[in-house]
């Protein structure tokens, strides 16, 4: 019914960047918003980044003036911009994208399955 796919993970060198694209797809009438995810081995999934339709965006200390999150409602897609990448920044990263099936109905989430992004030297 509806689709949540992530791609743009892979092994980056500490310091370097990366750019996760999330493209939800389907019987959508329209977007609420999109967040991001990750989890890391032995830990439990955190919030790294959310937006809204209208533009107010939410990050953790952790990533806040690394990452930047913003989305083309349009065309249902997300991004996610990660600069100054950490080791610690490893992990699986989730996209989250809040939709309308029908207007003027509540918005439900679905998840992507995720992408890996690893941090090492």
């Amino acid at each position: 019914q509806v689709q949540v796919v992530e791609s743009g993970g892979g092994l980056v060198q500490p310091g370097g960047s990366l750019r996760l694209s999330c493209a939800a797809s389907g019987r959508i009438s329209s977007i609420a918003g999109i967040s991001w995810h990750r989890q890391a081995p032995g830990k439990s999934r955190e919030l790294v980044a959310a937006i809204t339709t209208g533009g107010a965006t939410r990050y953790p200390t952790s990533v806040k003036g690394r990452f930047t999150i913003s989305l083309d409602s349009a065309k249902k897609m997300g991004y996610l911009q990660m600069a100054s990448l950490r080791p610690e920044d490893t992990g699986v990263y989730y996209c989250s994208a809040s939709v309308r099936l029908r207007a003027f109905t509540p918005a439900d989430d679905y998840w992507g399955q995720g992408t890996q992004v690893t941090v090492s030297s």
